[in-house]
């Protein structure tokens, strides 16, 4: 990815943040890289331990941001949550949660439990 677009979603990243925070999240981790691949956040919520994709879109075109996870980058983020749990915390049986923010020139969408763990 080059150094533009890495700064560009960093910003919407750091936005998505702020807007967790305001929701009283507690973020724990942001663009969290390991050899399995990247999640955008890491945060807590009560009793939940949130795993966040941050997506951007221009408009809705597509399904707009929260459409954009697909299948595969499920399946990515379920296996970078897996090795952090492991490797972090020492335990995957704790609650966890996959969200999804999905940022617009129109605002901002938060889906809580966007998609189950993938396997």
């Amino acid at each position: 990815m080059d150094v533009n677009r890495r700064g560009i979603g960093g910003r919407y990243e750091e936005l998505a943040a702020a807007y967790l925070k305001e929701q009283g999240f507690q973020v724990i981790e942001q663009n969290y890289h390991c050899r399995m691949g990247e999640i955008d956040l890491i945060a807590r919520e009560h009793e939940y331990l949130v795993f966040v994709e941050v997506k951007y879109r221009e408009n809705q075109k597509g399904g707009g941001p929260l459409a954009a996870v697909n299948y595969r980058k499920q399946r990515r983020i379920s296996r970078v949550a897996r090795y952090y749990l492991v490797t972090k915390l020492h335990t995957v049986d704790i609650p966890c949660r996959f969200d999804v923010v999905g940022i617009t020139p129109d605002g901002i969408e938060h889906l809580r439990a966007a998609f189950d763990y993938k396997e």
